[in-house]
């Protein structure tokens, strides 16, 4: 008796439609703030970011990034040439998601100063939320993954 081959069939990679889509690994938000130290210091102190690479302009802070868990935010300062009286955080949103408990998160957050714009609360959808606004008044929504 001789061995008998097993018949495999291997799937073929169906080739990508043209044009190829846009495929993506991340993104970062860039935020222009009124006062970089003050953002950088809520962002750290109050919400628990840790700083990350800095930026220079003649020998003045111009921006950072600050990190947590995988998520970057870049900070840079106004250069004011649009203006002082420019609003910021209008039609903008940032939704933060993660697997912490929501609740111990906006109450270590309120413990450090912070004011929430919502207390945490669940959504139809599974998810339970909280939502603040930073110093410039850009709208963060801190979101447990449902």
């Amino acid at each position: 008796m001789s061995p008998q081959k097993k018949k495999t069939t291997k799937k073929r990679a169906q080739p990508r439609k043209k044009p190829e889509t846009l495929r993506l690994r991340s993104v970062e938000a860039s935020l222009t703030v009124n006062d970089l130290q003050r953002s950088v210091a809520w962002y750290r102190d109050v919400l628990g970011f840790m700083e990350g690479e800095r930026w220079e302009h003649d020998g003045k802070l111009a921006g950072m990034s600050i990190v947590a868990g995988t998520v970057t935010l870049n900070l840079a300062q106004d250069d004011w040439a649009k203006g002082h009286d420019r609003q910021k955080g209008e039609g903008f949103r940032l939704y933060l998601n993660t697997v912490q408990d929501v609740d111990e998160l906006a109450a270590m957050i309120k413990a450090r100063g912070g004011t929430l714009a919502s207390e945490p609360a669940d959504m139809p959808w599974g998810a339970r939320i909280f939502q603040l606004l930073d110093p410039d008044g850009f709208k963060l929504t801190i979101s447990s993954i449902a």
